[in-house]
């Protein structure tokens, strides 16, 4: 069926099929051997119904009638090419989207299942080869968008086993210079020439040296940039000199402030700077948010950090800004924050905080008013020049607001220039506009359908009306309300009926939302005009307000009475949004409503700050807020609580969730009440008394739960569900991702209780529910618990390979604090099988992660892990310098790091025995087994247990020892199976005492109580 499949749709003639699978010795009768293996082959496709595939004989030979899209390597092929062809036509954004999906489809070696056969060798090699090629076209996908880090945790893996492929070589040369880490990319090189020459007698080829050459120069192009700016749609024009004195500027200081009006060009101005600046640069708009923690969160979702992973852990979610700061500590990075007004004080304390702990970063600021912290530049940015009335038209040509007035009326009216006949006007319009960037725009908009004489005397006219207003706004101010009057005045009823409603998004919208929120049966056509007029601006089907347009129009919203209105609409919406992707988030379409739903952030946290009443959802925050609807409210967070739980951001609907729990009436559902105490939880203040109030109601449920996930968030809150078995079937539905669902808690029970083979009889039944459903979390997280008693088993290899699937499913959710956590797991399992090649891959993976998501502990286990691999390859040195770095990096308490923090003592503690050194190795065990205790990983404990046992040994009391190992065992559950120390110390002590008074101290040792454990470890 493989040799088929491998020409799936095409007929293979009999003497290809019969060489490939018999081979060089075929049987007598080949012919009518081949018949009855086809045979076999029908009747097997005939049972499994479900397959659609059938075996169509012909003249020519056979046909697997099968779509060769529903088959993998040939699926694989296509993507791979068409990510090749996007990456040649400099489109590395949809080239790395096409490229993972592609890779994704791998689930092992290729053809493993039919290796021995004659055929596969070939075949298997020609695929692996493609594979390789197209993880390094992904590599340089992600290098033209600026994630080196990624390219340099996982080439090195590629290396392992393709060593001499210099392209690789050369990608992560340039990724690893990239992340400042020069002297590794020189050393990668090196070792790169050296094996070249030893196993080919070949030097490097142009591609490699290019790259070395690159880097020994210090040149820009050794690697891409990393800037994440936003998409621009027209020309940058008329700031050419401040472009230039704002980058020579944050060349020499580490905070610069664009301030200014609105309307003057500092967000445009900054992109320009960022785009051009050398090194890697982050965009952030703070115009949504409006307090700390949103701000500290915008700014490190930019990153990629997360308050936690997906899958679930003892750890809970994290400081967000600590975790900031660690991933950028050692980052040379431009940060450009904009908008900054509204957050000015906060945005003044955290730069503050991030400048002093990050030497590496410097920030870029826009704002209406200076920061005022020591250390700013401010950089004013002011009016376009406008030429005078007297100077030659080339002068007046090329003066800047004439330049950008031409460039965008261009735009609007196809044909139209500036000459001798259009400057006077041209140059009138601009100085009434004061040369300010935005006005020239909206002004210019307009020549779509207005002559250039009739915008000239009906911005007159408004100036006129304008000079007899209020003289207290600044003279720019004025001038820019005005021009956004002019043209608020020339929109139609219909336009600005949507133009104001449009305000009520906090994060830009799509048509859809436009339509269904605003009210507005002919959206499409309005937004198309608003676009027109430069009122909007459109990217990717997503509409924008510009900031300055956005405050006029909410003023209007707010003259027209229908604030309130549209605040509820804009709730209503969102929370009917969520309500219909829950139940996607557990299915085939979990990315799609993922991505979907990430773009609505924004948006969803402005519902739910008005729907608890803690105020508007528009851009008039100063206005008084509405009372809300706290039943609304409650549904957004029940129905956003498994996305929030997704995405790792559950913490930031916190202190709204903490706010609203003290507006909830009796009559609230049970299951939402639960779900709103689950997600305060997850804050900073003591719902200690909500917990155990929803855990009470939960348990006294009489009906399946909606949402059976609550019971997983409500636990992770520290709500303690205490309930019999036949009340747990109660709470979980009949549909397959619940049953699933309670199968996995089943299995986490008795894998508590010390029945890991029970356990594992539930985690297979849960996976074969959640395989048919596709949901990538569920799916991953099974396969996670699966590899793990697989692992304690002693069946390292089998752990391997459900971890490569796991890892797979993170990469494609897209969540780095997971798969980093898998890559030491997975590693730890390779370890056992000897293979340390592969394993140190996955350790400097996990390592690199774990920097860019700033998350110490788990680099921390990754060091540690590397100190593993030298201590088995005999190089305690080594060892002990990577369990010293380890342990400095593993200071946090979390439960996890607890763990982290006993598995690295324990390794110092075999390095310290090694070197003789009994009472440091014995110092070392027990401060290893107090953590191990802490964190309540008992296996991990037994490790330190056995450790202890080398230290009685080497002091000469076998019999001590013989007892710590039957302790040991008995902690671990079972007897550690791989395990080289211990086979070691075991031999020795049998050897010592004999095979009977051996025995007898072990069994004597593996009935202790814990206490009695603890007692004797200690003495």
């Amino acid at each position: 069926m493989a040799l088929l499949l491998l020409d799936a749709g095409h007929v293979v003639g009999r003497e290809r099929l019969i060489d490939g699978l018999y081979g060089e010795d075929p049987p007598a009768d080949a012919t009518h051997a081949l018949q009855s293996q086809v045979s076999r082959l029908r009747r097997g496709l005939r049972e499994a119904t479900a397959s659609g595939a059938a075996v169509e004989h012909s003249p020519a030979g056979y046909r697997l009638a099968v779509d060769p899209e529903r088959v993998d390597a040939h699926r694989f092929g296509c993507l791979a090419e068409d990510g090749r062809r996007a990456l040649a036509a400099g489109d590395p954004a949809a080239a790395a989207t096409l490229l993972t999906e592609a890779l994704s489809l791998w689930r092992g070696e290729a053809l493993a299942d039919v290796l021995d056969a004659p055929f596969a060798v070939p075949h298997a090699a020609r695929l692996a080869d493609a594979r390789a090629a197209a993880l390094e076209d992904r590599a340089a996908a992600q290098l033209a968008l600026g994630d080196h880090c990624a390219v340099a945790a996982e080439l090195p893996e590629l290396l392992v086993s393709h060593p001499l492929r210099e392209r690789a070589v050369a990608l992560l040369m340039r990724a690893l210079y990239a992340g400042g880490r020069q002297a590794e990319a020189l050393a990668v090189f090196a070792q790169a020439r050296q094996l070249l020459a030893d196993e080919l007698g070949v030097d490097p080829a142009a591609e490699l040296t290019e790259a070395h050459l690159a880097i020994l120069r210090a040149e820009s192009t050794a690697t891409p940039i990393a800037r994440r700016m936003p998409a621009q749609l027209t020309s940058f024009v008329g700031r050419d000199r401040e472009l230039r004195q704002v980058a020579a500027l944050l060349a020499q200081e580490r905070l610069v402030t664009l301030s200014g009006p609105g309307g003057t060009g500092k967000t445009r101005l900054a992109v320009e700077v960022g785009a051009r600046v050398r090194g890697a640069a982050h965009f952030i708009d703070l115009s949504p948010w409006v307090d700390s923690a949103q701000v500290v969160r915008a700014i490190a979702g930019a990153f990629g950090v997360r308050e936690t992973g997906l899958l679930p852990s003892d750890s809970g979610p994290a400081d967000a800004e600590s975790r900031l700061l660690d991933a950028l500590a050692d980052r040379a990075q431009l940060i450009i924050l904009d908008n900054c007004e509204q957050v000015i004080d906060i945005v003044a304390a955290l730069a503050h905080r991030l400048l002093a702990a990050c030497p590496g970063l410097r920030i870029l600021a826009t704002s209406r008013e200076a920061l005022h912290i020591t250390g700013e530049t401010l950089f004013p940015v002011g009016q376009l020049a406008v030429p005078a009335p007297d100077v030659k038209l080339s002068e007046a040509l090329g003066s800047p607001a004439v330049r950008l007035f031409a460039d965008r009326a261009a735009a609007s009216r196809p044909g139209f220039v500036v000459d001798a006949g259009t400057i006077g006007p041209v140059r009138r319009i601009c100085a009434d506009l004061d040369g300010l960037p935005l006005a020239i725009e909206l002004a210019a908009a307009r020549l779509r359908t207005l002559a250039l004489d009739e915008i000239e005397t009906r911005l007159a006219q408004r100036f006129r009306l304008l000079s007899r207003g209020s003289r207290t706004a600044a003279p720019r101010h004025q001038t820019l309300r005005a021009v956004v009057q002019w043209s608020w005045d020339l929109l139609d009823t219909d336009e600005q009926a949507l133009a104001r409603r449009f305000t009520v998004f906090t994060g830009g919208a799509t048509l859809t939302d436009a339509e269904r929120v605003c009210g507005s049966s002919n959206a499409d056509d309005l937004l198309t005009s608003l676009v027109d007029k430069s009122l909007v601006d459109v990217d990717a089907g997503r509409y924008r307000m510009l900031a300055t347009v956005r405050e006029f129009c909410a003023e209007r919203l707010a003259e027209a009475g229908e604030r309130a209105q549209l605040n509820r609409r804009h709730a209503e919406h969102f929370v009917a949004l969520v309500e219909h992707a829950d139940l996607r988030l557990r299915g085939p379409e979990q990315l799609e409503f993922l991505t979907r739903l990430a773009a609505e952030h924004a948006n969803l946290l402005g519902a739910l700050r008005w729907a608890v009443g803690a105020g508007a959802t528009v851009s008039d925050l100063d206005a008084p807020p509405d009372a809300g609807d706290p039943k609304l409210a409650v549904r957004l967070i029940a129905a956003s609580s498994w996305l929030w739980w997704l995405r790792g951001v559950r913490g930031e609907s916190a202190p709204l969730a903490t706010q609203l729990l003290d507006r909830l009436g009796s009559d609230t559902p049970a299951e939402e009440y639960a779900l709103c105490v689950a997600t305060a939880a997850q804050g900073h203040g003591d719902p200690s008394e909500h917990l155990a109030r929803a855990a009470t109601a939960i348990a006294n449920h009489d009906r399946p739960l909606q949402r059976p996930y609550l019971l997983l968030l409500l636990m992770i809150g520290g709500g303690k569900i205490n309930m019999p078995a036949e009340q747990q079937r109660t709470l979980f539905g009949a549909d397959p991702w619940s049953q699933a669902f309670l199968r996995v808690g089943q299995g986490l029970e008795l894998v508590f209780a010390g029945q890991p083979s029970a356990a594992e009889r539930e985690f297979t039944a849960a996976l074969d529910g959640f395989r048919p459903l596709g949901d990538r979390w569920a799916i991953a997280t099974v396969l996670d618990k699966l590899a793990a008693i697989a692992d304690g088993r002693g069946e390292p290899a089998r752990s391997v390979e459900l971890m490569d699937e796991a890892i797979a499913l993170v990469e494609q959710l897209g969540t780095v604090e997971d798969t980093a956590d898998l890559l030491n797991r997975r590693a730890d399992a390779r370890v056992r099988c000897g293979a340390f090649d592969a394993a140190r891959s996955d350790y400097q993976r996990a390592e690199e992660f774990s920097r860019t998501i700033g998350c110490p502990s788990m680099r921390a286990n990754a060091r540690r892990g590397l100190g593993d691999i030298a201590r088995a390859e005999g190089d305690s040195a080594l060892a002990a310098r990577e369990y010293a770095l380890a342990l400095e990096l593993s200071g946090h308490i979390s439960i996890s790091a607890q763990e982290t923090r006993a598995r690295i003592l324990i390794g110092s503690g075999w390095v310290a025995a090694a070197h003789g050194d009994v009472a440091q190795a014995r110092s070392a065990h027990r401060a290893g087994l107090a953590a191990a205790m802490a964190s309540g990983n008992l296996p991990v404990a037994a490790g330190a247990v056995e450790g202890l046992a080398e230290t009685c040994l080497l002091a000469g009391d076998a019999e001590r020892a013989a007892l710590l190992l039957g302790a040991g065992a008995a902690l671990r559950g079972a007897p550690p199976s791989g395990d080289r120390d211990v086979a070691r110390i075991v031999a020795e002590a049998e050897r010592l005492l004999g095979p009977r008074q051996y025995l007898d101290a072990r069994q004597r040792g593996s009935i202790l109580s814990r206490h009695e454990v603890l007692q004797l470890a200690g003495e």
